[in-house]
């Protein structure tokens, strides 16, 4: 199975300028996920796609291909991370005029997803012949408390739920999931037919990480508590640096 692993990263960023290339115990965002994705046995290739040569530089420094610079209008906080991938795509067929069985989406905003988590996101697609593989983090509250707040300040929608639950309890409660960000893999005809990367619910599939690994860098806040994590030895992280000795 030949798998092309995208390093995606725009140089604009709104909650935290600069983010793509902030650094985390010496290391960069997109120097982590580089690293990660070369270790993984079924990184076929990793390229990058992003409009800043800062980024396409650091990615290259850690052993990205740079083949294109990416489109302005791909570049802005409102462009679609589907037409993103679909661009590389394009390009790759267009230029190479070849196809790979899947691609392996990589935002550096969630920076510590080991080579092991795109390996088993790998062997879950093979396995299930999925159109589609996430990285989940279990959610820290449950749904049966979540709702959208009123403009009067109600919150009758969220009650409504409570009531028609037996047990209130938060510890009661099922584990619930949600996408943490770290990796999108998706299957290249998947992607042709549908143009975008959540499509098919029976094809959809997804692995389980833990928080620390799940960690996404949104603010400086988030980068203020991802640095802590490394600095205090909460996460292991002396794969990336054995990578870089």
């Amino acid at each position: 199975m030949e798998i092309l692993f995208l390093l995606v990263g725009r140089g604009g960023s709104k909650g935290l300028p600069g983010k793509n290339l902030r650094e985390i115990g010496g290391l960069s965002l997109i120097g982590y996920k580089a690293i990660s994705a070369r270790q993984s046995r079924y990184c076929s290739r990793l390229i990058v796609s992003s409009d800043s040569p800062e980024i396409r530089a650091e990615a290259k420094r850690h052993g990205a291909e740079v083949l294109f610079s990416r489109p302005a209008e791909l570049a802005t906080d409102t462009a679609s991370s589907n037409d993103v991938i679909l661009h590389a795509m394009d390009w790759i067929e267009t230029h190479e005029g070849r196809r790979y069985d899947a691609i392996m989406v990589l935002e550096p905003s969630s920076p510590f997803a080991r080579s092991g988590h795109y390996d088993e996101a790998a062997e879950l697609f093979k396995a299930r012949r999925a159109g589609l593989v996430v990285g989940l983090r279990e959610t820290e509250v449950s749904s049966i408390f979540i709702g959208p707040l009123g403009k009067d300040g109600s919150i009758g929608a969220i009650v409504d739920r409570m009531l028609t639950t037996p047990a209130l309890r938060r510890q009661d409660q099922p584990p619930e999931v949600t996408m943490n960000g770290a990796l999108y893999l998706i299957g290249w005809d998947a992607m042709r037919r549908h143009r975008k990367v959540y499509a098919d619910p029976a094809a959809s599939y997804g692995i389980l990480m833990d928080r620390l690994h799940s960690i996404e860098i949104e603010n400086a806040a988030d980068l203020a508590y991802a640095c802590y994590v490394v600095e205090h030895g909460l996460l292991d992280t002396s794969s990336w640096r054995q990578a870089r000795t």
